[in-house]
C-alpha cells in the first residue's frame, strides 16, 4: 500500500519533510496547499504525481489522503486541523501548535474525541540524548532544571511580530519547554518576565520581546528556569540542563554530558531526529501502532499551555495556574 500524503505549507519545514519522506518505500507525495499557488506549484513539480493548491478544502476534496502535514506560521494553526479530524485524517503538524491555548481547545478536544492519530513536531524528543536522559531520569529525582534558548532573530517577517508569531518563547524556547516536560514531567505554574531591549531600534517591524526568563513550578515538587534571548548576534546556548543528587545532565542537539561526582560520560546523537519523527508518525498512519510517537498532538497541547502561560504572565506581571 503506497500513502498518499499532502502537505500545507510551503516553507522551509514543509520542503524537510518532503525530501525526507520522498526517499521512503511506499510514500508519497500528493499534494501541496500554498498561500501563493505559485510557491505551491514550483513545489509540486519536485514530484511525479503531486498537485498544487491555494484552499485545504480544495485539496481534501480532490485527492484521497492517508495523512497531512502542516506546516505554517503559529497564527495559521486551527481551521485546517479541524478540516483534517471531520475527514479522520490523521495529520503531523509542526511546532508551535499555536499562539493562545484557548484558541486550539476545539482541537484537541475533537482529536481526543476521534482519538485520531497525530504527531508534533518536537524532534528534540528523537535525539539519542534525549533518550539515554529519559532513560537515566527514570532512577533519579529532578531537583530543578535550567532551560536556554540564546540566539539571533530569525529574518523572516512573520516571526518578528508578535500577533503572528507568539514571540520567542512561543516560537522557539517551546523545545526547552518540551524537553522539560518530557524529562521532568508537567508544568503546574509559571511566572514571566520579558523584555524589549535592542532588537525593536534595529529590525523593522519587530514587536517582540528580545529577551524573557519563565520560572516554572513542576507537579514533581521540581522548580525551573528557562530563558531566552534572540538580540544576540550569533546562536550561543541552546539546551537543558537538570539537576539531581546523582549529578548533572546536560542535554543538547549534539550530546549528553551525565556530569557526576568522579565522572563525566557522554552520548553523543548519532540518528537524525527529523528521520525518526517520520518513520513514527507513517508507521503510525500505516499500521495503527502508535507506540513510536514521542508527541502527539494532545501532549503538544500541554507543552503549548506552558507558553501560552508565559506570555499571559509577562503581560499580567502575575503567575499563572496551569490547570
Amino acid at each position: 500500500m503506497t500513502l498518499k500524503i499532502g502537505f500545507v505549507g510551503t516553507g522551509s519545514f514543509s520542503d524537510k519533510h518532503q525530501n525526507i519522506i520522498g526517499k521512503m518505500e511506499g510514500v508519497e507525495v500528493a499534494a501541496i496547499c500554498g498561500r501563493s499557488l505559485e510557491k505551491a506549484e514550483r513545489a509540486a513539480q519536485r514530484w511525479s504525481d503531486a498537485k498544487a493548491y491555494t484552499s485545504v478544502e480544495d485539496m481534501l476534496n480532490d485527492r484521497k489522503l492517508d495523512a497531512v502535514y502542516i506546516s505554517v506560521i503559529p497564527a495559521a494553526h486551527g481551521e485546517t486541523e479541524l478540516s483534517l479530524i471531520e475527514r479522520g485524517i490523521p495529520f503531523f503538524v509542526e511546532k508551535p501548535l499555536g499562539i493562545r491555548a484557548e484558541d486550539l481547545l476545539p482541537v484537541r478536544d475533537k482529536v481526543a474525541e476521534k482519538k485520531l492519530i497525530t504527531c508534533v513536531g518536537y524532534h528534540f524528543r528523537y535525539h539519542d540524548s534525549t533518550a539515554k536522559a529519559h532513560e537515566l531520569l527514570k532512577e533519579r529525582t529532578v531537583g530543578m532544571a535550567l532551560g536556554y534558548w540564546m540566539g539571533t532573530t530569525p529574518r523572516v517577517p512573520w516571526w518578528r511580530v508578535q500577533a503572528q508569531s507568539g514571540g520567542q518563547f512561543v516560537e522557539q524556547a517551546t523545545h526547552a519547554v518540551d524537553m522539560l516536560r518530557y524529562l521532568c514531567g508537567d508544568v503546574t505554574e509559571v511566572y514571566a518576565a520579558f523584555g524589549h531591549r535592542a532588537m525593536h531600534e534595529t529590525v523593522e517591524g519587530l514587536d517582540v520581546a528580545d529577551v524573557g526568563t519563565v520560572t516554572m513550578k513542576l507537579a514533581s515538587g521540581a522548580v525551573a528556569t528557562i530563558s531566552n534571548t534572540c538580540l544576540l548576534p550569533s546562536s550561543h546556548h541552546i539546551g537543558l540542563d537538570v539537576y539531581t543528587a546523582e549529578g548533572v545532565l546536560e542535554v543538547r542537539a549534539g550530546s549528553l554530558k551525565d556530569i557526576g561526582k568522579s565522572q563525566t560520560v557522554e552520548t553523543k546523537n548519532v540518528s537524525d531526529p527529523y528521520v525518526l519523527e517520520n518513520e513514527a508518525f507513517l508507521h503510525a498512519v500505516r499500521t495503527g501502532d502508535t507506540s513510536l510517537i514521542r508527541s502527539d498532538y494532545l501532549d503538544g497541547f500541554r507543552s503549548l499551555q506552558v507558553t501560552s502561560a508565559a506570555n499571559e504572565s509577562a503581560l499580567s506581571g502575575q503567575p499563572v495556574r496551569i490547570g
